[in-house]
């Protein structure tokens, strides 16, 4: 099977041209590649298909090979590489993902794509939609008991499940340990993805995150994105402003863009290696 790694701020996926390949188990596929020592390394399999509704079909799949709706750092690295293998020379790409349409604008630099503008959409609030078994209708800064302590929680989902907490310091954060009790946790009927959020100033955030099916990883568009509401709707930020998210792999720029209530996630997009695995 010939594969692209490519990584945005660090979230690293093997991407696989599906228009020339044919997967015929991707879950196991995922859980073969991502592997760190006895794969290629990754945080998860990307599938690039033909779309019935857009220019492209994302099909992504995570490191423990459970399948993803969307990611956002994926996202960029697909409009990359569908532009610079000269499958589109769109500079606006439609991407079809299990969590609907997601339009993506390059950036370009010697023809090549350096980064890219993601229209994430709406983020959605409700929490019998997002998925969580709150009481309240909308869990904005509500008690969660975790472990043995309890935070206080701000669900969004953007086309998957996150769950946002504020700490004083993402340096000292034992996310090994408290990560997976995050994701699993009984109040979350599809687990979650799990951001740890320390406010920097009043245009900037460092964040942390765990995600579902592939553990802590560099970066996380989605989870950037959710932040990012869930900053604003807590009273740290403000909408229609540039948010900068300092991650472990590099740094997002959102914005939550009043006039339309899309979230918009600009960020790099890197080809790390191109070659062949056997696939048994």
């Amino acid at each position: 099977m010939k594969f692209t790694k490519m990584h945005g701020a660090g979230n690293d996926y093997i991407y696989v041209n599906c228009f020339e390949e044919k997967v015929e188990n991707p879950c196991e596929v995922a859980i073969k590649v991502s592997d760190r020592h006895f794969g290629i390394g990754s945080d998860g399999l990307v599938l690039i298909k033909p779309s019935d509704n857009g220019d492209f079909f994302m099909d992504m799949y995570n490191a423990d090979g459970s399948r993803g709706k969307m990611c956002g750092n994926a996202s960029r690295c697909v409009a990359k590489y569908v532009y610079d293998n000269k499958m589109t020379d769109k500079e606006e790409i439609a991407l079809e993902t299990l969590s609907g349409i997601k339009y993506i604008k390059v950036f370009t630099e010697n023809d090549k794509v350096v980064s890219a503008t993601v229209n994430m959409g709406e983020p959605e609030l409700v929490c019998s939609k997002i998925p969580t078994l709150f009481e309240e209708e909308k869990a904005i800064d509500v008690p969660l008991t975790v472990g043995e302590k309890e935070y206080k929680v701000t669900c969004v989902s953007m086309g998957n499940p996150h769950c946002i907490t504020y700490i004083q310091s993402t340096d000292e954060l034992e996310i090994e340990k408290i990560g997976p009790q995050f994701e699993n946790h009984p109040i979350f009927p599809d687990r979650v993805n799990t951001e740890f959020v320390e406010i920097v100033d009043e245009k900037t955030m460092k964040m942390r995150v765990w995600e579902r099916g592939s553990g802590e990883t560099l970066a996380c568009g989605t989870g950037a994105c959710a932040c990012v509401v869930a900053s604003i709707l807590n009273g740290y930020f403000k909408k229609d402003e540039n948010i900068k998210v300092i991650l472990l792999g590099g740094e997002l720029n959102i914005c939550w863009d009043s006039e339309t209530n899309c979230v918009f996630m600009t960020g790099p997009a890197t080809t790390v290696c191109t070659g062949e695995i056997e696939i048994d």
